[in-house]
């Protein structure tokens, strides 16, 4: 036990010195200097931690959360940035590997639609909340996996939907039309959530646990009955980079846990979770 609390003290240690000197960057988009702090944050977080972000003191909760928003900012420049490279390429599709975790997004949609697959067989219509500027989660399962399956992505930021059709556009047209983009907060989706049999929400949506479970209660009130709900998480040092998913509040929200799913090396980084959608009782 004081191994492990002295392995999460040095963890916190060496994260907290991370956070200040990202927090000191004149800017967060792609730079060798921004790159270089990014990609020693997440060899830091990614190994195998006995690390409880919830046991965390007061500071290193604060020092947590506001990392969170910087990755989550880091990360839609960082997105916006390949976006816009790789459309300005002639066949933009054959370069999607240039994106720095490509392998992450290709490991992630097998996975996520692997264990889907035994729980919805064929889902005709598929929702994916957060997609962003560079839709890879949506556009993989479409090309790979589910491909009979339309896909609606929302974001809140009508320039990375643009972005992101713009990208869609240069698929075969057997994904291209299957592919939607709608500019809305999830909070405002209410009778389209009902139609679809699966809705994926990502990483990002959600910045604080509190957000989180308001966003999963709404999908729960709105949810079509026996619909599927993946969301993705984080565990371990990983929720230093993203915020965590309670299975508490999943369950508050209306759904049964079908499975949970923690990567256990480095080809993923999100956990997720699979629930469905339970008739309330009266």
């Amino acid at each position: 036990m004081e191994a492990e609390n002295g392995e999460v003290a040095a963890l916190v240690e060496k994260i907290t010195g991370l956070h200040a000197a990202i927090s000191k960057l004149p800017s967060l988009s792609p730079s060798p200097q921004v790159d270089a702090l990014f990609t020693e944050l997440v060899a830091a977080c990614v190994p195998s931690s006995p690390v409880d972000v919830t046991k965390l003191g007061p500071e290193a909760q604060e020092m947590r959360q506001d990392l969170i928003r910087l990755c989550s900012a880091a990360e839609g420049l960082l997105e916006a940035h390949y976006s816009d490279m790789l459309t300005a390429l002639d066949s933009p599709l054959d370069h999607l590997g240039r994106f720095p975790y490509f392998d992450n997004y290709v490991n992630l949609s097998k996975l996520e639609h692997d264990l889907l697959a035994g729980h919805v067989a064929a889902p005709a219509r598929v929702a994916f909340i957060g997609s962003g500027p560079l839709p890879f989660s949506s556009l993989f399962l479409a090309t790979y996996h589910l491909r009979d399956t339309r896909f609606d992505n929302y974001d809140r930021c009508s320039v990375a939907n643009g972005r992101a059709m713009k990208l869609v556009g240069a698929a075969d047209e057997g994904v291209r039309s299957r592919m939607a983009f709608h500019t809305a907060e999830v909070t405002n989706l209410t009778a389209e959530l009902g139609t679809y049999d699966v809705v994926f929400l990502a990483a990002l949506v959600g910045m604080t646990s509190e957000e989180k479970a308001d966003a999963i209660a709404h999908l729960g009130k709105h949810m079509a009955d026996g619909a599927v709900l993946v969301a993705r998480s984080a565990h371990g040092a990983r929720a230093f980079l993203y915020p965590v998913v309670e299975l508490d509040d999943v369950g508050r929200g209306g759904f049964q846990v079908l499975a949970v799913h923690h990567p256990a090396g480095d080809e993923v980084f999100n956990s997720f979770i699979v629930a469905r959608k339970v008739k309330m009782s009266a």
